[in-house]
């Protein structure tokens, strides 16, 4: 009888006592792509010669070669390509504002827009 409460002493005390557990420090490393399969050299149009759309972005950021592309960052390429766009919207906004016309939801700039033309 001795031995079953001495094993139950060991479980109770274990219970109460939290294990302590190691933490390791992970050093963080830079994801690694591994090995190129292609030369930054490689030419766009072999690569993307399919992609029509993919080809019309390059030919607007003037890249031709794997390394010129990789020289613009995902964000810099969106921003580049919808400038033009956003350029165009607003001089649509202009012209309809001119003409006490709105696009949908967007009186507030027209109205802003002729104040700010008669002053």
């Amino acid at each position: 009888m001795a031995q079953k409460k001495s094993t139950r002493k060991s479980a109770k005390s274990a219970a109460k006592k939290p294990a302590k557990v190691a933490k390791k420090k992970v050093a963080r490393r830079k994801p690694a792509l591994g090995r190129p399969t292609i030369t930054a050299e490689e030419k766009l149009f072999m690569l993307f010669h399919d992609d029509f759309h993919a080809r019309q972005i390059f030919d607007f950021l003037r890249a031709e070669t794997v390394g010129d592309l990789e020289q613009h960052s995902p964000q810099e390429i969106i921003h580049r390509l919808s400038r033009p766009l956003r350029e165009t919207v607003e001089r649509i906004r202009q012209r309809l504002a001119e003409r006490n016309r709105c696009l949908k939801e967007d009186e507030a700039f027209a109205v802003d827009y002729v104040k700010k033309r008669k002053e």
